[in-house]
This record gives structure tokens, C-alpha cells and sequence, in this order.
């Protein structure tokens, strides 16, 4: 067994113990026999020539073997972090769309509600002499407002423009209101009464 002196480099150089080099004789493919190579002496190939290994980054790939490549632990962090964030944003929007759901679906019930009620209200007949007592009432509140309007004018009242617009509305308030069957306070006609029961007598042919 060869001595650590004699073992052969890279280069299949072989140091003899009297410091000689050489490459020994070696056999090829063939069967042919190659020649052993004398070396001469400070002659270094380069496959022996030691590569500086620099310790710290030598360690450093060391531990990228083991751990991986720095700051892609924190990516991958990251990354579930933000899916996660995704979709706690996705479920929340999800909801909101459905609220927004079944607010429209109560809005459009109580839109039908209110529409049937409507309906109903529209169905419902108007008694002529409901609604002749409630336009009377309103015109006599306006004869009412005209002629305080008048009394302050005759008493030296100076009148803004808008309210002599309804003073000067009096004698058509008036028209109305006997149109109706009032008189000018708005009272109850005589002669209308007469009108009306003439006329019912000559429909029953009542004399």
C-alpha cells in the first residue's frame, strides 16, 4: 500500500520519497502500454493547483443548501397573508351582495304593498258630496283671507304684491262658491234650495 507520500495528485502525479515526480506507467484501452512522464520539479498543473475557498462564503452555501435561498420563507408569507386577505375580501363583498339582495327584494314587497293600497284607494268611490263640502271649505278659507286683505288695504295697510293678487281673486272666489250652491259668506243659497227642489219636484212630477 502506498505511503501518503506516494499517493498519487489530480493530475496523476507521484511523489517519490527522494522528491522525484512523475506520472506513472499506465495501460490504455487498446492493451498498448504508456510511458511513465518524468515531472519536472515546481511544474503544477492545474488540477492540482488548490482553489481558494473563502470560509464565510463557503458556509453561506452551505446553509442555502439547507434552509433555501434567504427572504423566500418571508415571501411565502406574505403571499398566504394576502390570499388570506383575498379572500376575507371576497367573503365580505360576497355578503354586502347579498344584503343588497334582500334589501331590494323587501323595498320591491313593500313597493307592491304600497302600490296595491294605492289601487285600492283609487278603487274606492268618491262621494260627490264629501268632496263638494271639502273644496267649499277651502274656497271660503281663501274669501276669508281676500277680504282681511281688503279691510287692512281700506284701513290704509300698505299690501305686498302676492297679496293683492289674492284680493283681487274675490268676486272669483264668489262665482265659485255660488257655483257650488253658496252664498258669498259662503252660507248655504236660498235660491239654489229652490232650484234644486223645482227641480226634483219636475223629475217626481210634484206640484
Amino acid at each position: 500500500m502506498p505511503s501518503e507520500a506516494t499517493k498519487a495528485s489530480n493530475a496523476g502525479i507521484v511523489t517519490a520519497q527522494t522528491g522525484e515526480r512523475h506520472i506513472p506507467e499506465s495501460q490504455r484501452a487498446d492493451g498498448s502500454t504508456r510511458k511513465a512522464i518524468k515531472i519536472r520539479p515546481g511544474y503544477r498543473p492545474a488540477e492540482d493547483v488548490e482553489v481558494y475557498k473563502n470560509r464565510t462564503a463557503h458556509a453561506f452555501q452551505e446553509r442555502q443548501k439547507r434552509v433555501g435561498v434567504p427572504g423566500t420563507q418571508g415571501l411565502k408569507d406574505d403571499n398566504s397573508k394576502a390570499a388570506e386577505a383575498s379572500s376575507a375580501a371576497s367573503n365580505k363583498n360576497a355578503k354586502r351582495r347579498e344584503a343588497r339582495k334582500k334589501a331590494k327584494a323587501t323595498e320591491g314587497e313593500e313597493g307592491a304593498a304600497a302600490g296595491a293600497t294605492k289601487t285600492e284607494e283609487q278603487q274606492t268611490p268618491v262621494d260627490p258630496e264629501v268632496e263638494k263640502e271639502k273644496k267649499a271649505r277651502n274656497l271660503k278659507k281663501k274669501l276669508k283671507q281676500a277680504r282681511d286683505l281688503q279691510n287692512k288695504k281700506e284701513g290704509g295697510e300698505a299690501l305686498l304684491p302676492e297679496q293683492i293678487a289674492k284680493l283681487i281673486k274675490i268676486n272669483e272666489l264668489i262665482r265659485e262658491l255660488e257655483a257650488l250652491g253658496l252664498d258669498a259668506d259662503g252660507e248655504r243659497n236660498d235660491k239654489a234650495d229652490k232650484k234644486e227642489k223645482g227641480a226634483e219636484d219636475e223629475a217626481t212630477g210634484t206640484k
